[in-house]
């Protein structure tokens, strides 16, 4: 068997040494002081020595005039004699040199009033006439040592929390001299994180920017030959939950580079200049490492836009720390080799010097993703599921529009719970369906009790949600009806939104008017209107702001925009005359949409009250019981044209794959025509 040779780079073979640590230095030099104090040197002719005698003795060496001054303690019940010089060689066995000049016997005694009876008597007697005194202190040797040097103990303490730091290497040094330093996690070449590109599903344009950063520094000759920079910085923008992190955790695992991560909060702190002073220690080590990447999650905590006017909202510490990062990144000095990677989901609040090309050359959008980056993210999440033959992730992920990556791994994991819970050997499709209604509505309440008139209200509410959008052209397609409590909802429309890159007015008009046709359902059918529609309403009324002041939608102020931009010193950019018009043309347009679902209901009116019955009945439908009681839907939703396109782009393929098998098998009866096609032509 063949054994490793005696590399002097083998960490295995030349374990590292422990390193010097000053706090040992300190314990040294206390527990010397400690030890001189408790043991050390023999007693000097100016202490006192000192020895325990009985009661009896006591009594003897009152009597014979031996003792010079006594001091008796009640607390512990002892007493001191002190012994004249002419007799402490008698008493002590040493002469007084030895000895000192006041040694002194520790008696125990039993009562105090026999004690004093006995000195008075002596006193009468005089053989003792010396001093008498009390001490109703409790003696402690160790009570004696932490009050000689406590006050030492608390200062060699404090010297040490202040300057631990010094001498400490890395970036998360603390201490006094500490607090300025960088506490980005660095990941060395080898040791990145266990994620890789592969681990990423979806975001197939934001994964190949992030890959083509990894190989400029992998490769960095084949870009500059033809005169290219390497880019400077990378910002990855997105809603949250995405996979702006994840994107930064695979660049860790495949970039072969030192890897800085650290979050945009770790520059803030109450010390002033602390901020600016770790953005320079950051950039420093980046330097040293160079190349390497810096990855700063959530940048808006520092980058943030700076205030006009520095009176009103300003704040100097965080605007300190963002003019450091701003020269930093692309200053007077150099910076070759140091790459910054940012995330942030609040990227029009960034300064815009932060933005510009020089400091981030790109700007990467990390959006939800659509149904196929859907497909490829279930993909990744149920490969460690034990999963069921009935669970497809096409389905899955036409039943989660909207979902970003982390919601649809919580989804997942839902899933595996239900399935566990409900004791299924195996995650089926129905505990998917389960997850998802129980991640947007909540879990549901089926013991929470209502009356029937209650109940009836709630299946008109909900059946009027569904009527209306059945027959609305731009409706989001119905999946199904509860009158199930969840959460705080006491019913509830699952719909399937529709993934258009553009909404027109019309779309959100109809969207309008289905959510006003619960509280329509209630006026005309229950004869009261109830708290139930409050949601709906806010809502419409929020779309119908948004679409009079922002889109510039409205009748009376068409193509106008006041969107109200955070930079501004002022709440609203439109005078009372302009927010008063608007008012008015948010009540008029829903009020228009309003009178449009009483409209519709009343047309279907009787299929309204058996869609109302039948989920009295069974409290949960589904689209297939909508379809029986109005029949098929009039429109064709987006989501069926997709479909359809994608199924004719499918067939496309598979006879373009006929045609060149054809004509390869052709053209190879031409070429070896006495060979059959069951053969092998090599």
């Amino acid at each position: 068997m063949a054994t490793q040779s005696n590399n002097p780079l083998n960490p295995k073979q030349n374990p590292k040494k422990p390193k010097f640590s000053m706090n040992w230095f300190y314990f040294i030099v206390m527990a010397v002081l400690l030890g001189a104090y408790m043991f050390g040197g023999e007693k000097t002719t100016e202490s006192s020595a000192s020895k325990t005698a009985t009661y009896t003795e006591f009594q003897t060496y009152v009597k014979k005039g031996y003792v010079q001054e006594i001091k008796i303690n009640n607390v512990e019940h002892e007493i001191e004699l002190y012994i004249k010089p002419d007799h402490i060689r008698e008493i002590f066995k040493q002469p007084a040199k030895q000895t000192g000049k006041m040694p002194y016997l520790v008696v125990q005694y039993g009562s105090a009033d026999k004690v004093e009876s006995f000195i008075e008597e002596q006193r009468k007697a005089k053989t003792f006439l010396g001093p008498i005194s009390y001490d109703n202190k409790q003696h402690s040797e160790w009570w004696d040592i932490l009050i000689s040097f406590g006050p030492i103990l608390l200062l060699v303490l404090f010297w040490v929390f202040m300057f631990r730091g010094v001498g400490g290497g890395g970036g998360m040094g603390g201490g006094i001299f500490g607090v300025g330093k960088s506490k980005a996690k660095v990941y060395e070449k080898g040791e990145g994180t266990a994620v890789t590109f592969k681990d990423v599903a979806g975001q197939e344009g934001a994964k190949q920017e992030v890959q083509e950063i990894v190989e400029f520094l992998k490769n960095p000759n084949k870009f500059t030959e033809l005169g290219g920079k390497i880019p400077k910085g990378a910002l990855l923008v997105g809603p949250p939950g995405t996979g702006k992190t994840l994107l930064a955790k695979a660049v860790a695992g495949e970039a072969g580079v030192p890897f800085l991560s650290l979050s945009g909060s770790d520059f803030v702190e109450m010390f002033v200049g602390v901020g600016a002073s770790r953005v320079r220690d950051l950039f420093r080590q980046a330097k040293e490492k160079s190349p390497c990447i810096i990855f700063i999650d959530e940048i808006d905590a520092v980058g943030r836009s700076r205030s006009k006017n520095p009176n009103m909202g300003g704040n100097d510490e965080r605007e300190n720390t963002l003019n450091a990062l701003l020269t930093e990144m692309d200053g007077f000095g150099t910076n070759s080799g140091v790459i910054v990677l940012a995330a942030t989901n609040r990227a029009d609040m960034l300064d815009s010097a932060l933005l510009r090309a020089g400091r981030f050359d790109r700007q990467i959008n990390v959006d939800l993703p659509n149904l196929n980056e859907r497909k490829a993210i279930f993909g990744v999440h149920l490969k460690p599921l034990k999963l069921d033959e009935s669970v497809d992730s096409t389905y899955l992920a036409r039943q989660t529009p909207g979902f970003s990556g982390a919601d649809i791994a919580n989804v997942c994991n839902e899933a595996a719970l239900i399935a566990a819970r409900n004791n299924h050997e195996k995650v089926v499709a129905q505990d998917f369906l389960d997850a998802v209604d129980r991640i947007i509505g909540g879990l549901e309440k089926k013991t929470k009790v209502m009356t029937n008139a209650e109940k009836r209200t709630i299946a008109l509410h909900e059946a009027g949600h569904a009527t209306i959008s059945w027959f609305l052209e731009f409706a989001n397609p119905l999946v199904k009806v509860s009158i199930v409590p969840r959460g705080r909802a006491l019913g509830a429309a699952w719909y399937m939104p529709e993934e258009r890159q553009i909404t027109t007015k019309e779309a959100m008009l109809d969207e309008m008017c289905s959510l006003l046709g619960g509280r329509a359902a209630e006026e005309l059918f229950v004869g009261q209107i109830s708290s139930g529609a409050m949601n709906d309403l806010e809502r419409s009324t929020k779309q119908a702001y948004s679409m009079i002041a922002y889109m510039g939608m409205g009748d009376k102020l068409p193509n106008l925009c006041y969107y109200n931009n955070y930079e501004y010193q002022f709440s609203k950019p439109y005078s009372e005359s302009t927010a008063k018009l608007i008012d008015e043309e948010v009540l008029k347009m829903v009020n228009e949409q309003y009178a449009r679902a009483k409209q519709v209901l009343m047309e279907h009116k009787e299929g309204h009250n058996q869609l109302a019955d039948v989920l009295m009945e069974r409290e949960v439908i589904m689209a297939e019981d909508v379809e029986k009681i109005f029949g098929p839907r009039p429109f064709v939703s987006r989501s069926q044209e997709i479909m359809a396109a994608e199924e004719e782009a499918r067939k496309a393929e598979e006879e373009e794959e006929a045609r060149r098998k054809e004509i390869a098998e052709k053209m190879a009866a031409e070429r070896f025509p006495d060979v059959k096609p069951e053969e092998d032509p090599s």
